[in-house]
């Protein structure tokens, strides 16, 4: 077949002088390490759900072996889950415009003709596929839950989790495949500006290389540093939404800007009217709270609830979204203090938590025993200084160290000490 220069499938169609070893290897190499982060910091995301716990903490049922790292998620550091979820989606934004470039460096191999030249290359291909695949797809749903775009064909909890696991698979076997090509071209080629010089095919992929290329408008250097800044950039208007003192630089995030004033001026994720709950029923002559245990069942109004020991405890919210507020002041009455009151006095157990709120993934939610233990989980009836208010919880939420938002019930009506399953 005669090589048509106006196809893809042509070498002479790829003009670009920037494609070549030295570009795509220094690409590969901060994805190397900023995949590998990401793919750590999403799995002690999941851990931190407890999915083994309870059938509802679990978005991703049928993991299998895929769950075989699961732990119980600690209570310390208080900060953990905000430390690595703020890390997982800051950085996996910050990888947008280095994931793209090195997409558009390696795109020629995508068209390359034969499409398989063996069974070896044809294995090779269908790993390309599915790294190019799983890339975009974990990528794309991972920018769309953050922006709280939930276009979803499904939850984006399982459809995130698969989609990871794929997407690293193929990662990992391309990394071995590849990184020690790349660490030989960064120590042979020179960083010099102009067209990359051609290399054995053996090396790098005789296809990266334009065998006509245009005369060049920017350098490699350029280029990096274009790709470098775009990083900056997003980094620049993204990571402010984990800290209270920065939010308003964080221009490109729902929980960007200046957060609300008054004591209960911080980020939320849900109204009350979003979550169905109406002052009917939050009001003091119409909610109870019914607490259940070892020794049978007792209700709580909030006149009987406010007279029992009250704690304090500075804890942050941070949410599977990155976004996250500083250490709030809570005051309310001490989880293992609810489970002592029905006979779990002393070790208390698991407890399943039940919201007022009539819709959602996690309007029930359970918590570990030693989450419930730790002195600084609280069923919060303060919040710095001053009532709940209806889009925090109002009349009564959880709070526990280091756990996701989702897990820190709003508007609670029921909990349940004991075995959870």
């Amino acid at each position: 077949m005669r090589d048509d220069s106006r196809l893809p499938t042509s070498p002479g169609f790829w003009r670009s002088p920037l494609r070549g070893p030295w570009f795509t290897s220094v690409l590969g190499l901060v994805l190397l390490v900023g995949v590998t982060v990401l793919f750590v910091t999403g799995l002690a995301s999941y851990a931190a759900y407890n999915p083994n716990l309870s059938p509802v903490n679990d978005k991703t049922p049928d993991k299998g072996i895929l769950g075989f790292y699961l732990f119980a998620w600690p209570t310390d550091p208080h900060w953990l889950y905000r430390l690595s979820q703020g890390v997982h989606v800051t950085l996996g934004i910050t990888l947008v415009p280095v994931l793209l470039a090195k997409l558009w460096s390696v795109v020629p191999k995508l068209f390359a003709l034969p499409p398989a030249r063996s069974l070896a290359h044809a294995l090779e291909r269908i790993s390309l596929l599915l790294l190019v695949g799983g890339a975009l797809f974990e990528f794309t749903t991972g920018v769309l839950n953050i922006q709280l775009d939930y276009v979803f064909p499904g939850s984006f909890y399982p459809l995130h989790f698969y989609g990871a696991w794929v997407f690293f698979a193929a990662f990992a076997a391309h990394a071995v495949l590849k990184t020690p090509a790349a660490l030989r071209n960064l120590r042979r080629l020179r960083a010099e500006d102009g067209p990359a010089p051609a290399v054995p095919a053996d090396e790098t992929g005789r296809e990266l290389v334009a065998p006509s290329p245009d005369a060049p408008t920017v350098s490699r250097r350029g280029a990096l540093g274009f790709v470098g800044g775009g990083s900056l950039l997003l980094f620049a208007t993204t990571a402010g939404q984990s800290s209270d003192a920065l939010r308003g630089t964080a221009l490109l995030a729902p929980h960007g800007g200046a957060d609300p004033g008054g004591p209960g001026g911080f980020q939320i994720n849900k109204t009350a009217a979003y979550a169905g709950v109406t002052a009917a029923q939050t009001r003091e002559d119409t909610w109870q709270l019914v607490v259940t245990g070892r020794t049978g069942t007792v209700r709580l109004d909030l006149d009987r609830l406010h007279r029992l020991p009250l704690h304090t405890s500075s804890l942050p919210i941070a949410c599977v979204e990155g976004w996250s507020t500083s250490d709030q002041r809570w005051r309310g009455v001490r989880l293992r203090d609810l489970a002592a009151l029905v006979g779990h006095d002393g070790d208390p157990p698991d407890v399943f938590v039940e919201s007022l709120q009539l819709h959602g993934a996690f309007r029930h939610a359970a918590l570990r025993a030693n989450q419930v233990a730790d002195p600084r989980s609280l069923l919060a009836l303060y919040v710095n200084g001053e009532p709940l208010t209806a889009d925090h919880g109002y009349p009564a939420r959880v709070i526990v160290p280091a756990a996701p938002g989702v897990l820190n019930t709003k508007w609670v009506a029921r909990m349940t000490f004991g075995e959870v399953r």
